[in-house]
């Protein structure tokens, strides 16, 4: 598994989690999840405790506690909204606005043809993200999968079943973002960002067509659907955690996974676009970096 450590010592681990993995054992003998990787991980195996988790397809920031007091401590400032949290999201499209907060609440979803999805509803929760649009871009897209992500559809081409001819790339626009939730609802990001008509790219629950994932969880996605989704995983990336505790300032960075970053190397958008810290006034330098 490509699991970095960023951070450790006596009590805390910080691991950048790729996408694809899931925080906790879904199969009856525990493995490929990222809790089994850290029981398993080097001499002196730990009890690990998440102080914070992801989806299975949004890679980047998670706090791991050694032991139940460290637990309970980062615990209660995840609980008082004392961790700051920003993501980074490749999304569809241009958003009209730089920036802006989407508050719309959520709520299950009652007519979804997937039953884990959420949607806004006006008897929903409160929930409300914060977002700045850091670049705006434009690439080609293949209609054909791309082997890189995609290596199962190596060597085949997919034709229009009208004439039989390959169909032709598009350039469509992108952007990219980053996300400050202040609230910490189930999907919230990728929910709210499907409301605000900008989609997250990879996106198989709130891209407009959840077909898509059902046929991930049966393993019988087809090329073509690959082809729609573009990424093999959801463009969404924790990338920064910060906090007060013990009487410090702590804060830590997770870099992007090449396959998001080639993404966008490959539309030229430049790594100093999502690192410039000068929009960003609290973001502080790494502690123990």
């Amino acid at each position: 598994m490509d699991v970095h450590v960023l951070f450790e010592n006596d009590e805390l681990l910080v691991i950048n989690k790729p996408p694809g993995l899931v925080c906790h054992p879904t199969k009856p003998d525990g493995r490929s999840s990222l809790v089994e990787w850290l029981r398993q991980r080097g001499p002196g195996s730990i009890t690990p405790y998440l102080v914070n988790r992801l989806d299975r397809e949004t890679s980047g920031l998670v706090l791991v506690a050694k032991n139940r007091q460290v637990a309970g401590e980062l615990g209660r400032l995840v609980e008082q909204r004392a961790v700051e949290k920003q993501y980074l999201a490749i999304v569809h499209g241009h958003p009209a606005r730089e920036q802006g907060r989407i508050e719309a609440p959520l709520g299950p979803s009652l007519n979804a043809p997937v039953s884990i999805m959420d949607a806004v509803r006006a008897d929903g929760v409160p929930a409300s993200t914060d977002y700045v649009v850091l670049c705006r871009f434009q690439r080609t897209v293949s209609p054909q999968p791309d082997p890189r992500w995609w290596p199962e559809a190596r060597g085949m081409l997919l034709r229009e079943p009208e004439t039989g001819v390959a169909d032709r790339a598009l350039v469509s626009s992108f952007s990219l973002l980053r996300l400050q939730p202040q609230t910490g609802r189930k999907h919230q990001l990728r929910i709210h960002l499907a409301f605000l008509g900008h989609p997250v790219v990879g996106d198989k629950l709130y891209g407009g067509q959840p077909e898509l994932y059902l046929a991930f969880v049966r393993n019988t996605l087809t090329p073509a659907q690959q082809a729609r989704l573009i990424l093999p995983y959801h463009a969404l990336h924790a990338h920064t955690l910060a906090f007060a505790w013990r009487g410090r300032r702590w804060m830590f960075r997770a870099p992007l996974f090449p396959v998001f970053r080639q993404f966008l190397a490959e539309a030229g958008v430049s790594e100093n676009v999502w690192e410039d810290r000068k929009d960003a006034p609290w973001l502080e330098p790494i502690i123990g970096s």
